[in-house]
């Protein structure tokens, strides 16, 4: 059964994924891959030429090739200020040190937690998110070393330990790397389908983790 989320939706909806100097490739590369790969499996159950169910964007400031932290060049697909409006934006972490003095990128997130269904992090996305502010009242974890990095940053957040993630409605943050597929198979679940999470997973052969 879908869930309610979705339902009068029209596909695609729009999954963006910001990117930046020193992000983590596979924070944003996971949850590229969970999107993809669940419109490909969902594409086969469809009449031929139906719209795709997810369509993934990546995000940045400005059109200008980013360096990831292990070196790859990535060529944003949009920018801030124009890209189609987003069901789903995933904000991913890395070496945030610099972004988290970007003032255009933090009031985007901001934006983006009053004109999405869902936000999301991964990693020390998280600490992005919080100085946003928009993680205030909320409970939301990271990276396991940069816990107590969140909890100084903002301490209006319940910090979380010892989760792949933590849902909070329309704000969902995860643990490091991994975590973030984990949680991006979750947010496929509530978009659409348990069904079609599972099917996802299959299709990657990985082994979807729970939350705790």
């Amino acid at each position: 059964m879908n869930n309610p989320i979705a339902a009068g939706g029209r596909n695609p909806m729009h999954i963006g994924i910001l990117v930046f100097d020193e992000v983590e490739l596979l924070d944003m590369a996971g949850p590229y891959e969970v999107f993809t790969t669940a419109a490909r499996v969902r594409a086969r159950s469809q009449a031929a030429g139906a719209d795709p169910l997810f369509a993934v964007t990546t995000l940045a400031r400005n059109r200008t090739p980013v360096r990831a932290r292990a070196g790859l060049a990535l060529t944003p697909d949009a920018t801030l200020a124009d890209h189609p409006p987003l069901t789903c934006a995933i904000v991913p972490g890395g070496v945030v040190s610099a972004e988290l003095r970007q003032q255009e990128t933090l009031a985007w997130i901001a934006a983006q937690r009053g004109s999405t269904r869902l936000l999301a992090s991964v990693c020390t996305g998280a600490l992005l998110l919080a100085q946003a502010g928009v993680l205030d009242g909320l409970a939301a974890t990271t990276h396991w070393e940069d816990l107590d990095d969140l909890r100084a940053l903002r301490p209006a957040v319940s910090v979380r330990e010892g989760v792949r993630w933590v849902d909070e409605g329309p704000v969902v943050t995860s643990a490091g790397i991994s975590a973030g597929i984990d949680m991006s198979l979750h947010l496929v679940e509530r978009l659409h389908s348990r069904d079609l999470a599972l099917r996802t997973a299959r299709q990657m052969d990985y082994d979807w983790k729970d939350a705790a």
